[in-house]
């Protein structure tokens, strides 16, 4: 009796183990399968090569293409499954595997910067909104901060009511943005656009500013750049000996030169290029309303760059050489006539009008430059007086006194004559009508080798301004000054300049 229970406590202890196996458990121990899939948050798209860790087994995996994970025969808990890659913020989801059914999670991951704060708007600062009477050269200043501190960049818009252009200032680092050549008696609308790189950017509201009308400059001259000559307006500090409010009047895209300005209409004219051919001009002084004079006759002579033309008295008439013949036109384009026509075939390059409208000072040449004569003529053409005849060297730069009884003027004392107009040793002189005689004014203080070109009056007629270089034709050029007898140091007013006028 006692072995057939033993045997019978066999069997039943070999059915329980059979019946172990069948239910995949062993002893007290069950396992079950994890399944998943990771996606963007944003817009479900599959994410791939993320890292999936079981808390806490320690179990990793990553996804396939399509963003499916799986974990077979893991035993049966509770998990906490991490999804982790770079670029997203870490993933939790809570997952129970059990023997009965496949569990299956799906993860949806976010841009880390997915909780970034945006900039705060941009708070515009200086110039105030509405300001008027600026400067033509000003410092934008506004102010932006960023809550998860994040550098910013700064985008600043500008537009103005004069034309349909918008200047982009963009991957501004500080929040100030120095502006300089603005145009006189222009309105300007500003708008800065702030970014974290990261969320979208975000605009400030639209100021306006105004700039001054007018400068205020009194000296006019010609800088090259670009190939072109471009006319600047500027002001001189005498107490600091320095140059000051240079402005920028006329484009580098064009070729305009030879600025002469009217004190009765408060208005410059010029010469420019159109067409291939020399046609006067005329411009606000600040640079704004550029309107053409010339049309059917233009300025013509031996060499544009020696030609200059010069304002009537009342502001509304301009008289210019074209060739062997002298014109007047108004400002507005009408009325042209021919005034004086030379008897000998010379050509026409300079001309001077008096204050009181009596007298023109000319100077011809011939289709060189040389055989030159300055003289003067009355309104209807008759010579009233000559100061030189058949000069051998270059002559040039005329200027009537206001009171008309005195001419400057410039002479190549050398009496060098070559192919390419080249001056050796140019001076300025002082012709007076009354006594017939002339003042050296370039002096001792002109440095051998050089020459003084352009010169003109200064308003008070006390001083005298003009250009200084080298001789060797391709060397900087200045504007200077000094006093009619030249005995004082010269003061070089602009670098780099040349046709000074100072009005």
């Amino acid at each position: 009796m006692k072995r057939q229970l033993q045997k019978i406590g066999l069997l039943l202890i070999f059915a329980l183990f059979i019946q172990c196996g069948e239910d995949s458990s062993i002893g007290l121990v069950q396992y079950g399968d994890l399944t998943g899939k990771v996606v963007k948050k944003s817009d479900f798209e599959p994410l791939e090569n993320v890292k999936i860790t079981l808390s806490p087994s320690n179990n990793t995996t990553f996804t396939d293409a399509e963003g499916n994970f799986s974990f077979k025969g893991i035993e049966a808990q509770d998990y906490s499954v991490q999804a982790k890659k770079d670029g997203y913020l870490d993933k939790f989801e809570g997952a129970t595997v059990n023997k009965e059914n496949v569990v299956n999670v799906v993860l949806e991951m976010e841009i880390s910067t997915a909780l970034n704060q945006p900039p705060s708007t941009p708070s515009l600062l200086t110039p105030t909104d509405g300001a008027t009477d600026l400067t033509n050269a000003i410092n934008l200043t506004w102010e932006s901060t960023d809550p998860d501190q994040d550098a910013l960049t700064f985008v600043v818009e500008l537009r103005n009511d004069v034309d349909s252009e918008i200047k982009k200032y963009e991957d501004i680092k500080e929040a100030m943005l120095e502006l300089t050549d603005l145009k006189f008696g222009v309105k300007y609308f500003w708008q800065v656009i702030a970014s974290d790189g990261i969320n979208d950017s975000v605009s400030s509201s639209v100021f306006s500013f105004t700039v001054k009308e007018d400068p205020g400059n009194r000296f006019f001259y010609v800088k090259n750049e670009n190939g072109n000559s471009v006319i600047y307006s500027g002001s001189f500090n005498q107490q600091n000996g320095s140059a000051e409010n240079q402005i920028k009047l006329t484009s580098e895209n064009m070729n305009s030169w030879r600025p002469r300005k009217s004190n009765t209409s408060n208005l410059i004219a010029f010469l420019r290029t159109d067409n291939n051919e020399a046609h006067i001009y005329t411009m606000k002084v600040n640079g704004n309303d550029v309107k053409k004079v010339t049309s059917s006759v233009p300025v013509k002579g031996f060499n544009l760059n020696e030609i200059d033309f010069s304002w009537s008295p009342d502001g509304n008439k301009l008289i210019y050489p074209n060739f062997g013949k002298l014109y007047m036109i108004n400002k507005d384009g009408s009325g042209l006539q021919m005034i004086y026509e030379t008897t000998d075939g010379s050509l026409i390059s300079e001309c001077d009008l008096s204050e009181d409208g009596t007298k023109i000072a000319l100077k011809t040449n011939n289709a060189s430059g040389y055989n030159g004569s300055i003289f003067t003529i009355d309104i209807n053409g008759n010579v009233l007086q000559t100061v030189i005849t058949g000069a051998v060297g270059a002559l040039g730069g005329l200027n009537l006194s206001a009171s008309g009884n005195r001419l400057l003027y410039t002479r190549d004392v050398s009496n060098f004559q070559s192919t390419n107009y080249r001056q050796l040793d140019t001076r300025v002189f002082i012709y007076d009508f009354t006594s017939m005689s002339n003042t050296d004014v370039s002096g001792a203080q002109k440095g051998g080798g050089t020459n003084d070109l352009d010169a003109r009056f200064s308003p008070n007629e006390a001083e005298v301004i003009f250009v200084n270089t080298s001789n060797d034709g391709i060397s900087q050029k200045n504007v200077v000054k000094t006093n009619l007898t030249g005995n004082i140091l010269r003061v070089v007013l602009f670098e780099n300049a040349t046709m000074p006028d100072w009005e």
